[in-house]
């Protein structure tokens, strides 16, 4: 249920931050300030719906991916929401090419997919403290005066 509702999010937040990236090509009228603008308003509500969408999927949030497993999956999402704004919106046709790069793309998402964790679960280092960065202090030298 969580990877269904975090993918749909993603999916929602890719529509609006498409369109904010890519919608003002078609307009030849505006000027660049004006496209700034009005991207940016149509921005704001993709972060209304990436950031739920992350913090539901994620694992310290009780959801069952890692953050690398969730910009992996918005990545496929940018890239599936991207092709059908090209063919539909922007008139563009991929290429071939194109289309080889967007299935290595969605081989790298089963790649990162596969074998997820129990969400309870973290990485085997996560618990430990980080190492310090500075040499550990000597132990103090022996006192010469002190039985052997």
């Amino acid at each position: 249920m969580r990877i269904a509702l975090t993918t749909a999010l993603l999916i929602g937040s890719n529509c609006f931050m498409t369109w904010a990236w890519y919608g003002h090509l078609k307009k030849t009228g505006w000027t660049i300030p004006t496209a700034i603008v009005i991207s940016w308003l149509i921005a704001l509500p993709e972060y209304i719906l990436q950031v739920p969408a992350n913090r539901i999927g994620h694992v310290d949030h009780g959801g069952p991916l890692s953050a690398s497993q969730l910009k992996v999956l918005q990545e496929a999402i940018t890239l599936t929401v991207f092709t059908c704004f090209a063919i539909f919106v922007l008139k563009e046709r991929p290429r071939v090419q194109d289309y080889v790069a967007f299935g290595l793309i969605l081989a790298g998402v089963a790649v990162a997919m596969s074998g997820r964790r129990d969400p309870a679960a973290r990485a085997p280092d996560a618990a430990a403290p980080m190492p310090a960065l500075e040499a550990a202090p000597a132990e103090p030298p022996a006192d010469p005066a002190a039985p052997r």
